[in-house]
């Protein structure tokens, strides 16, 4: 089978990697020629996947309608900002379009199978997402992860694709709640940065999580997911994983904002994106929209878009009026 990654950074590639090694005919598109001839001379991705050895017999491409020409399954890993523009070249494909990316428009409130349907109207849309730091499926460490798709044909064939011995999928219908539980936790990724940034410790995590995911299910819930879905991989997993893992970008995004570093300087070099960053104000205005409360992306919205303090954020957070536990 014909695969193509469009997507040169960690994830892309390391899911290029994944299913090469589970020998499918891999493309994998990049936007900057520099970077692919770099990757095909080194054989590796820095600083992207540092120190792993990537295949040389796969074809890298610069041309999206020709990396995605006569591909049975094009898997979608750019950026959310980048996600419409690149996936314009799927106008007339008629394969499985995979998004593997966690984030919601902000104009819109689309998540980013929402835009493939726009995009890509013919294909068979899917989701991958789940609890899955991209430097450790690179090296082969067991994870888990969700297929979802409204297609009960399609998230098989995804689960088919992917599923290896130390990257188990599992399937679901609930693709809404499975991409909502993997966009809003990069948003809360960034509190529990602030707190690791604060020097808080191990209960103030717990704290957070737990109830940031009752948050994201009741935001999740308003959209039209199922509360379930946020009690597993793409929720309380993915959630899970990003609050506490050194190597989440979003957690230290927020960890280098709690120790008082500016935004503009934070994001000016970061090597991957953090998708909670922009995730947190389309977050908030979904919210918003729907009427839902949700302390905990409003404070972190205030922090990144409205200037404030990050003191003056959790004060205003944990001096809430007390509540019965929901």
């Amino acid at each position: 089978m014909k695969v193509t990654v469009l997507g040169a950074g960690a994830w892309g590639t390391a899911l290029a990697k994944l299913l090469h090694e589970s020998k499918r005919s891999i493309t994998l598109w990049g936007h900057d020629p520099r970077h692919l001839e770099e990757l095909r001379r080194a054989g590796r991705n820095e600083p992207y996947l540092p120190g792993i050895e990537l295949p040389r017999d796969w074809r890298l491409e610069t041309d999206p309608t020709k990396a995605v020409h006569d591909s049975a399954c094009v898997v979608v890993a750019v950026p959310s900002k980048a996600f419409r523009e690149v996936t314009r070249c799927l106008a007339h494909y008629s394969g499985i379009a995979v998004s593997v990316t966690k984030g919601i428009e902000h104009d819109t409130g689309l998540t980013m199978c929402g835009i493939l349907r726009q995009n890509a109207p013919e294909a068979r849309v899917a989701a991958l997402s789940g609890p899955t730091l991209a430097l450790e499926v690179a090296r082969g460490i067991p994870t888990a992860i969700v297929a979802a798709s409204t297609d009960i044909q399609t998230a098989p064939k995804v689960q088919d694709l992917f599923h290896r011995p130390a990257f188990r999928v599992y399937t679901s219908t609930d693709l809404l709640g499975v991409e909502l539980g993997g966009a809003l936790k990069n948003v809360i990724a960034i509190a529990a940065g602030v707190s690791d940034g604060l020097g808080f410790g191990d209960n103030s995590k717990a704290a957070l999580v737990t109830r940031a995911i009752v948050e994201i299910r009741r935001l999740g819930v308003a959209c039209g997911a199922e509360g379930e879905t946020f009690s597993g991989l793409s929720g309380l997993g993915d959630l899970t994983v990003t609050c506490f893992s050194r190597l989440s970008r979003n957690r230290g995004f927020g960890e280098r904002l709690g120790r008082g570093e500016k935004i503009a300087d934070i994001l000016a070099n970061m090597v991957n994106v953090a998708e909670g960053y922009p995730t947190a104000r389309s977050a908030w205005q979904l919210a918003h929209k729907l009427n839902v409360s949700t302390p905990i992306i409003d404070e972190v919205y205030a922090m990144l878009y409205e200037g404030k303090n990050v003191a003056l954020a959790l004060r205003d957070l944990t001096g809430r009026e007390s509540k019965a536990e929901d």
